[in-house]
């Protein structure tokens, strides 16, 4: 029996009740800018009030449509097995989305990201065990314009089995995407019933629904496929500086989106997150694994939870350019903190510089991270008393405990056995290996993966029509 789950907290219940009290005052009497037509007629048709295309959206509508959001959201993989619960404090892993560059890993520098770096790509995440999800981690810029949110989400079905985060960049691409999906189930119901992939939609900090973003949150709703918000508060530039401001941005900016959802299907799936970040003064960069980046990520976060909603952040992010010791200890504190914090969707493994690159050495690295990480969430575990003399009093006969019967019975579950990423040779024995840095280690490891066999290898009926689907827009 595990005695506690470690947790962290940052806000207390006087100042949730609060700050939502003020995010909805501020959709009250401020409003939120929306820009697509068919968010406008559904406003419009509800009777609310509006400045141009500035809408004002009462308290007692957004609590209504609060209490039809679900609290918990199930994903499936590519075979409709049940794989990831999105409730409580469950915290999962994925990469992050739509990095335009890559980082070579014969050369070390970044460069434009294209189809076989994402193939690669996908097929090394299958192979991972505490990356728990995909995404459509990279742009694929030897692909038209029109096609590359729908050819990531080729390429993920393709080549790897686990849920899928993704997105459109245009409002057309929703209906492709989507046929791609229902290939992977028997029926549209099948598809809402057993959700394969889940769709961000990002508000325009402050206060805006683009037409893009509003028409995703729209599409979303019908088709049952989930919804995660992507609040991106920039604090200082587009965001309060004040961290309890940005977070009560965050709010207001995922509340809107609730609205927009609920009002076109009641009890559509949704997930409330974000991406935020605070303005660094000497520089003009969007550090998303600063300090205080982390903290309101944790805020918005519980402020989700505070209202019984599937949550999402990303927390796991490095701001430097390679895989080197800022990488590491912004990342390691960012899946930690995310972790404790219990983010259900927890984006990020591999990214690199202010989220538009992917490296895999990084992702490699990330992924033992998570594994260290998700060894302490579970915590210490009691197994009875007395917990220690009996071991003790053993050690008198013998002087060691190696070949302890408790040893030998519970070393790999009260241990975290990392791969060989991870160092824990003597010096000799790492001069005698070649002395290897994690990252030249991470390199040999992806090289491994990528020759391994499919996890769940894709069928190839499914892949046929996959192909099929995708000539019919190429």
């Amino acid at each position: 029996m595990t005695i506690i789950r470690p947790k962290i907290q940052l806000l207390d219940e006087k100042h949730k009740a609060q700050i939502l009290l003020e995010a909805k005052n501020i959709l009250e009497t401020l409003g939120v800018y929306i820009e697509n037509e068919q968010a406008i007629e559904l406003l419009n048709s509800n009777g609310l009030n509006h400045k141009n295309s500035r809408f004002f959206l009462p308290s007692d509508l957004v609590d209504k449509c609060l209490g039809d959001v679900p609290s918990e959201i199930i994903l499936y993989d590519r075979e409709s097995e049940e794989n990831l619960s999105l409730r409580d404090d469950n915290s999962y892993f994925n990469p992050g989305s739509a990095a335009m560059h890559i980082l070579d890993d014969a050369t070390y520098q970044r460069r434009k990201a294209t189809t076989q770096d994402f193939i690669r790509f996908s097929k090394i995440v299958e192979q991972l065990k505490y990356i728990e999800a995909q995404s459509t981690a990279l742009i694929c810029n030897d692909i038209h314009i029109e096609a590359q949110d729908w050819h990531r989400l080729l390429i993920c079905l393709t080549n790897c089995y686990k849920p899928i985060i993704t997105g459109t960049f245009r409002k057309e691409s929703f209906k492709i995407m989507r046929e791609l999906l229902l290939a992977c189930r028997l029926s549209e119901d099948d598809l809402a019933r057993k959700p394969l992939a889940i769709f961000d939609a990002a508000p325009s900090p402050p206060l805006k629904w683009t037409d893009l973003t509003t028409q995703a949150i729209i599409d979303g709703a019908k088709s049952r496929i989930p919804v995660e918000f992507v609040s991106m508060p920039l604090g200082g530039a587009n965001a309060p500086i004040t961290l309890i401001g940005s977070i009560t941005q965050i709010c207001a900016e995922n509340l809107a989106g609730i609205v927009i959802s609920q009002l076109t299907a009641r009890g559509a799936p949704l997930i409330w997150g974000g991406s935020p970040s605070m303005l660094d003064m000497k520089y003009g960069t969007p550090p998303m694994s600063a300090i205080e980046s982390m903290m309101v990520n944790i805020g918005g976060v519980e402020m989700g939870k505070y209202l019984n909603m599937p949550t999402h952040a990303y927390m796991s992010v490095s701001d430097s350019m390679i895989p080197d010791t800022q990488a590491g200890l912004e990342a390691g504190m960012g899946i930690l903190l995310g972790a404790l914090a219990g983010i259900n969707v927890n984006s990020g493994p591999g990214m690199l510089e202010f989220e538009i690159t992917q490296s895999i050495e990084k992702l490699l690295i990330d992924n033992e991270i998570v594994g260290m990480v998700k060894r302490f969430l579970s915590g210490i575990e009691d197994y009875g008393k007395p917990f220690a003399s009996d071991i003790l009093q053993d050690y008198q006969k013998k002087e060691q405990l190696l070949t302890h019967p408790t040893t030998k019975k519970l070393f790999k579950t009260e241990l975290f056995l990392p791969s060989s990423i991870i160092n824990r040779m003597s010096y000799s024995m790492w001069k005698n290996s070649g002395e290897k840095s994690t990252r030249k280690r991470a390199m040999e490891e992806a090289s491994k993966l990528i020759k391994k066999p499919p996890i769940k290898p894709i069928k190839e009926i499914l892949r046929n029509e996959l192909n099929k689907i995708a000539s019919n827009y190429l």
